[in-house]
């Protein structure tokens, strides 16, 4: 990958451009980039044509779902594609919710479960549904954001459909105990019942969905180590392209559809695949699994170097903790300071940070992730996220301490 100054245009005073914000999105790799030219003007067919285009953009379309599958332990069929990790999660949730409906069962008697801190696409959904008469549950975290097994323990109840948390926060980098939970989940089906039409309709419940999109680039992502039935992935999370993603749905799964339209995806997701965004999200998936241990263990230590040095600034407060963090992320506050301001300056003196998730509205001043850490209003309205990414060095970080603390200091005489 180029370093920041090559994939940034310089800054007037400083001349570097150090790019810090790799959880909102990432460049796309070069061999993705390269992977994927070829279908936007060549080998551009449909992949329904049953003509020479055609059959070449289906074996795309083939080869491209069998590397994801095989990097995730699947069976290729178990893999749908969709427009990103918004849309894999809307489809996991509103999709179970509805094969109950067509079943014949009401909203209000179905249960759900989520945590506090999942990413608005999957809050926003629990929330539509429970605006329709369906029962949810949002458990707690601890202060280092983990969702502890013993409160989905303590939520499930006979009518529980799905369970649906996230494998790696998104704004703290906070992971979960996903196959922990599983077994706690798998060991309430054996008794998990509404009636007994139900039994013989929907037999597996609840199900389990993660969201995995934060956490391919740095974690095995092994589904049937994790235990769970559906998990969400998105592209331009792991360098490849915008606009692509995928849910896995497993087998025996009764996911329905959520759109109208073609029968592509299983007839789960209608409409023609994109297949420049297919092969480049599957490129960009395979070069993850390649670069992952690498990649890792050089991102904890810039991270680890990072946080030190920050905790030495006047009002420094680390949010989430240090064991279960993904290796590229860094959430702190400044309480008394206000973060849009703080990032201002920074992308002022050439540097790209981020104040919480990049699909919150700007009406939403603070983090409900970081309140949701037992943290005040002033420490949730002051969340700077900084995410390390493939050009990152200690160079960079070096820099951005230095600019960072002059702000600071500049705050603090005025005050």
């Amino acid at each position: 990958m180029k370093t920041n100054k090559q994939q940034n245009k310089s800054n007037g005073k400083t001349g570097v451009r150090v790019y810090l914000d790799y959880a909102a999105t990432t460049p796309v790799h070069p061999l993705v980039k390269k992977k994927m030219d070829l279908y936007w003007t060549k080998e551009f067919g449909n992949p329904g044509g049953l003509y020479q285009e055609g059959v070449a953009a289906q074996k795309t379309v083939s080869e491209s779902r069998n590397t994801i599958a095989g990097a995730l332990g699947v069976r290729p069929r178990e893999i749908v594609f969709t427009s990103g990790g918004t849309e894999a999660n809307n489809l996991a949730i509103f999709g179970i919710a509805r094969s109950f409906l067509e079943k014949g069962f009401l909203l209000n008697e179905l249960h759900f479960i989520t945590s506090a801190i999942e990413h608005p696409s999957v809050l926003e959904c629990f929330r539509a549904l429970q605006s329709g008469g369906a029962a949810v549950s949002y458990v707690g975290v601890t202060e280092e954001g983990r969702v502890r097994p013993s409160d989905i323990q303590n939520e499930l109840r006979k009518n529980t459909v799905l369970v649906s948390l996230m494998f790696a926060n998104n704004e703290i980098g906070a992971l979960q105990p996903i196959s922990e939970i599983a077994k706690i989940i798998h060991r309430h089906r054996t008794g998990g019942t509404l009636h007994s039409r139900l039994q013989k309709i929907q037999a597996g419940f609840p199900f389990f969905h993660t969201d995995a999109s934060q956490a391919l680039l740095f974690e095995k992502v092994d589904t049937k180590k994790l235990g769970v039935d559906m998990l969400s992935l998105d592209g331009h999370k792991l360098y490849g392209p915008k606009g692509i993603g995928a849910l896995y749905v497993r087998d025996g799964v009764p996911l329905a559809s959520i759109a109208y339209g073609g029968g592509q995806e299983r007839g789960l997701r209608p409409g023609t695949e994109s297949v420049p965004l297919i092969a480049g999200f599957a490129k960009a998936v395979e070069l993850a699994g390649k670069r992952r241990v690498k990649e890792s263990v050089r991102l904890r230590t810039l991270r680890d170097y990072f946080i030190e040095k920050l905790l030495e600034l006047p009002g420094v407060v680390l949010n989430g903790g240090m064991e279960y963090r993904l290796p590229n992320n860094v959430n702190i506050s400044i309480p008394g300071m206000d973060n849009e301001w703080i990032v201002l300056q920074l992308d002022a003196r050439g540097i790209s940070a981020g104040t919480k998730s990049a699909c919150l509205s700007e009406e939403e001043r603070g983090s409900y992730v970081v309140v949701a850490l037992g943290k005040n209003k002033a420490v949730s309205e002051s969340t700077i996220r900084f995410s390390l990414g493939d050009a990152t060095t200690k160079r960079d970080i070096q820099y951005v301490l230095a600019v960072l603390k002059d702000i600071v200091r500049r705050v603090r005489v005025i005050v």
